[in-house]
């Protein structure tokens, strides 16, 4: 009798997370494509039962191989660094916490597809949100000659509700419920939580969505001082103790977090045109970037601390929208750490009751001169100056206001330009005599 050989099946590597979508990805693509799923978990992290965990529920779900890979040190020198110098807040309020690490993710995937000869990568992100696009693009980017395939874009299954029934026919075990039915994406630099409840902008957030951050109003009574120290604009030391800026990050999540300090309950515009509700948890980034832009107050020469804000939101929104390995994105990073260069010094910073208040900075690189500052004897501005700057500051709108009057003119947002001094009196007598009513009748202060 010969043995037939069965033919190989083709190879599709999943980001797995371990989560309903991934979960139950893993099933579908085996039925839906019959291709053998190889499974790549990374530890970004975020909150899990262990990396091992993960790989055994992978496999327990039908996966041929699950990859593991501790990514946490990569990412904050890598990638959250990168965050750092361009204090990046999506819409100047999100930090970023999903768009940052969809790249590094991806990096591995595409990797783990060259190593297994897969022809195909999948992803667990819906058909409405930003993670489909960044998951995407950026394989685009890396290798183009890739397949994608997104199974909750292509099923029929319409809701999470029935997305936990098939897992429960299958055998698949998830970490959804209908009592908690939240959709949690978190890593080193926060969490971001959405669905269920949340939907509802109107809805005030259920105390049970948290997990980084106490109540406010259960904060400590007392506030927490911390120094933070920065060296070339990355975080090195915390009162005084040198720490890598991983653990930083860590550190300054619990000190933050212990003081109620990093929620965000936002309305977010999303990139495929909906406006969504987000929840965050963002104690560490948010207390980070605070303190970063304040060492940059001091350190950073004016037009360039200006021209950046707007290079910092540029940034922001090519990683928001996927476009971390296009080339405008790698260009804005360059001009970002060159900025980066006498960002050194350290910043004091108050905790308190769901607060983050900038109390102190110094620097040696610090352009703030005492002497120019101060209004005591020791004044070394020379005020006299002013008058010439000030000439010379406003010639060109001088000369086009006496063009404009001589031509008879009126500017439009000064209407009295050209009347006589009776006629201005008259036009505005009203508020002349409201104003004397008011004076007249204040109280006297003794």
């Amino acid at each position: 009798m010969t043995q037939q050989n069965t033919p190989a099946k083709d190879k599709v590597i999943l980001a797995y997370s371990g989560g309903l979508d991934t979960s139950v990805c893993i099933k579908w693509l085996q039925e839906k494509y019959n291709l053998d799923v190889i499974a790549v978990a990374g530890d970004l992290g975020q909150d899990h039962a262990g990396l091992e965990a993960i790989k055994a529920k992978a496999l327990a779900s039908g996966a041929v191989e699950c990859l593991v890979v501790d990514m946490r040190e990569a990412f904050a020198d890598e990638y959250l660094t990168c965050a750092m110098a361009a204090n990046a807040l999506y819409e100047n309020k999100y930090p970023l916490v999903s768009a940052l690490s969809r790249p590094l993710i991806v990096k591995h995937l595409v990797d783990a597809a060259h190593t297994f000869g897969a022809k195909y990568i999948a992803h667990g992100c819906t058909g409405k949100g930003n993670d489909q696009v960044r998951f995407e693009s950026s394989i685009l980017m890396l290798d183009p000659d890739l397949e994608i395939i997104a199974p909750v874009r292509d099923w029929d299954l319409k809701s999470r509700e029935e997305e936990m029934a098939w897992a429960e026919a299958h055998g698949i075990d998830v970490p959804t419920t209908m009592a908690s039915p939240y959709s949690i994406d978190d890593n080193l630099w926060g969490r971001a939580i959405e669905c269920g409840v949340l939907e509802d902008p109107w809805a005030e957030p259920p105390a049970d969505i948290y997990t980084m951050t106490v109540d406010p109003t259960e904060a400590p009574d007392a506030p927490t001082y911390v120094d933070v120290a920065f060296e070339h604009g990355i975080p090195c030391a915390l009162n005084g103790q040198p720490m890598s800026f991983l653990d930083i990050i860590y550190a300054m999540n619990d000190l933050a977090g212990s003081n109620g300090y990093g929620r965000l309950d936002m309305i977010e515009n999303r990139l495929v045109g909906v406006k969504s509700r987000e929840c965050y948890e963002v104690p560490g980034a948010l207390a980070l970037i605070e303190a970063h832009k304040a060492l940059e107050d001091l350190c950073l020469e004016r037009s360039v601390l200006h021209y950046k804000l707007g290079i910092e939101q540029t940034w922001a929104e090519q990683v928001y929208n996927g476009l971390w390995f296009s080339p405008l994105k790698e260009a804005l990073d360059a001009f970002l750490a060159d900025t980066q260069q006498c960002v050194t010094g350290t910043v004091k910073l108050k905790l308190y009751k769901g607060s983050c208040t900038v109390v102190g900075r110094t620097s040696d690189y610090s352009l703030y001169t005492y002497e120019l500052a101060t209004y005591s004897a020791e004044d070394e501005f020379d005020q006299k100056a002013a008058k010439g700057f000030i000439d010379l500051h406003a010639l060109t709108c001088k000369v086009w206001a006496k063009n404009r009057l001589s031509m008879g003119a009126k500017m439009h947002q000064f209407k009295a330009v050209g009347s006589t001094a009776d006629e201005f009196t008259a036009e505005n007598s009203a508020v002349v005599e409201e104003a004397e009513a008011v004076i007249a009748n204040a109280p006297v202060i003794a």
